[in-house]
Parts: C-alpha cells; structure tokens; sequence
C-alpha cells in the first residue's frame, strides 16, 4: 500500500532559530511560573493592579514568551539558506565587545554612589563611543535618556531609585 504523501519536508529550516527559541521559552516559562509567584511578595491591599510589584515582571515574562514561540515558528517555516540573509552573525571588534562589557560594568558599579541618572548618562556615553555616532546631536540623547528613564521609573512606576549622590 503506498502513501499519496510523495513530497520530502524538512522539519527544521534554521535550527539556530529554533534552538535560542527553545532557551527563551524556557527561561520565560521559569519568569513567568516559578520565579515570579515564588520570589515577588505583593502586598495584602492594591489599589491599583498595575501598581503591583509582579506587573513589571509579568509582562515581560509574556512578552518573551510570545517571542520566543515567533521565534521557534520562524525556525519552522523560514529557510535560512541564502548567503544575504541579514541575519547572518558578523563579528565586529574586539574593542567594541570590550566598550559594551565596560558600560554595563560602570553602570551596575556606579548605580548605587551617583545615582540613575549619572551612571545612565556615563554608560550611554561609552556605548555611543563603542558603536561610533558621528552625528553631533545625538549625544545629547545621552543625557536625556537616562533622566526620562528615572523620570519615568520614579515617578510614574513609584520605583525608588536612587538620583542623584547629593
């Protein structure tokens, strides 16, 4: 007895896709289903739902949650087999790599003794050098940035950060 199923398909089209889906979707699955209601309390009265400590994390939990499954879909579906593809991996250099390890660095370093808003414009600033910006006007992106981040942190998500070191 023969099948009328003649044609040859291949499961996995771009197993690279598929993998860093699969690690995504487990890393969310643990944010979302373990991490969160074990390790963030939230406390007895609300007003507000949003106002909850977990909303942040669940979120994002979701969020990687959906990427990951476009992600391993992708892997599915799309053929990654033209030499254009604009997804191929290119290393840059050294120097950069070492620019970008420096930013976070000084940014968790210094978060604490300067403050959000100082240790955000310094990191910014050293990731503006390692990826070389040659438009003028952007570095002062540097500043504002991480001042509408801590703005936007402390005052509207009522998350205390510390400011300023005076």
């Amino acid at each position: 007895m023969s099948t009328s199923f003649t044609k040859r398909v291949r499961a996995i089209r771009d197993p690279g896709d598929v993998l860093s889906g699969s690690v995504l979707l487990v890393a969310s699955a643990v944010l979302l289903f373990y991490l969160v209601p074990n390790y963030i309390n939230e406390p007895p009265i609300l007003q507000n739902p949003m106002m909850s400590p977990r909303w942040l994390p669940r979120i994002v939990g979701g969020l990687m949650l959906v990427f990951s499954l476009l992600l391993i879909v992708q892997g599915l579906l799309v053929n990654n087999t033209e030499a254009d593809d604009g997804r191929r991996i290119e290393k840059g250099p050294r120097l950069r790599f070492a620019l970008m390890v420096a930013a976070l660095i000084v940014y968790v370093a210094l978060f604490e003794p300067l403050g959000a808003v100082i240790s955000g414009i310094l990191a910014t600033l050293i990731l503006f050098a390692a990826h070389p910006v040659k438009t003028w006007w952007v570095y002062g992106l540097a500043f504002v940035f991480p001042a509408a981040v801590t703005f936007l942190f402390v005052k509207v998500m009522n998350v205390p950060l510390p400011l300023m070191p005076f």
